[in-house]
């Protein structure tokens, strides 16, 4: 199958148009007329992930973070960026990113950690066009109000987190969940002004956590711990779509963060 093929079942879902200005979603290494034989779904393109894509007979990966986010000067393998790109080339791999566009379309990234995290009704917490449901982060209830520190800990249990750095707990009880995947600093006003007792995110800063104010508690749960379920979700989508495509779930992708607990 074409990657062009491929690619535009992905962006039916999150058109590019709907990624940020600084974002390099799309195909970063590769050409769209390439025929492949299977794809690679992960979180990082990392060289790990690139010789498990050549094991496994995958012309093509794609991961929710681009492995180029800056203009590349020169290819010397000084870095792993240069060393994953030489590598991709040299393979005759092709590299697809679906980040920012993933994160902010409808029932994407902070809708899919929502459903798992049992928040329901959610709607947009940053919209970034105007009249559609399209934007950043999420806002909605939990079924019953539950004490906030036991709902941590269950947050913890389904996202895998070896630990989660919060706020003070500023109310005993949680009901309604603002939630953002990766880095949503920059939302936890909005988070307050949706009247969140809890604002779940990632990246989150030391005057972050001293910033709420009111009834908000606000957790950083890690930042490939909240974007994992991109794989879920893309998988899911070229399962729906190309029912006859090989699409394989990395076994190497892996968080670049450890934990000493």
């Amino acid at each position: 199958m074409k990657i062009r093929e491929i690619t535009a079942a992905i962006e039916q879902f999150a058109p590019l148009g709907w990624q940020a200005s600084y974002d390099n979603s799309g195909l970063v290494v590769g050409n769209p007329e390439q025929e492949v034989e299977a794809a690679l779904l992960a979180v990082d393109v990392t060289e790990e992930v690139i010789a498990e894509a050549e094991e496994r007979g995958c012309g093509l990966i794609i991961t929710h973070h681009p492995i180029i986010f800056h203009p590349l000067k020169r290819l010397n393998s000084a870095s792993q960026v240069e060393r994953c790109v030489e590598q991709a080339i040299r393979r005759g791999i092709a590299l697809y990113a679906c980040h920012t566009n993933l994160d902010s379309a409808p029932e994407g990234m902070s809708y899919r950690l929502a459903e798992m995290l049992g928040v329901k009704n959610c709607t947009v917490l940053e919209q970034t066009l105007p009249g559609e449901a399209v934007g950043f982060g999420v806002v909605g209830e939990l079924p019953e109000p539950q004490p906030t520190e036991l709902y941590l800990k269950q947050v913890a249990r389904v996202l895998g987190c070896r630990c989660i750095r919060h706020s003070r707990v500023a109310s005993e009880e949680v009901r309604r969940v603002a939630i953002c995947t990766g880095s949503g600093g920059s939302l936890i006003a909005l988070a307050q002004r949706a009247g969140a007792d809890l604002y779940i995110t990632a990246d989150l800063k030391y005057n972050d956590f001293t910033a709420p104010e009111g009834g908000l508690t606000v957790a950083d749960v890690g930042h490939f711990e909240s974007e994992y379920c991109a794989i879920e979700i893309l998988f899911e989508i070229l399962s729906k779509k190309l029912c006859t495509f090989a699409v394989l779930k990395s076994n190497a992708t892996r968080n670049p963060i450890s934990y000493l607990v």
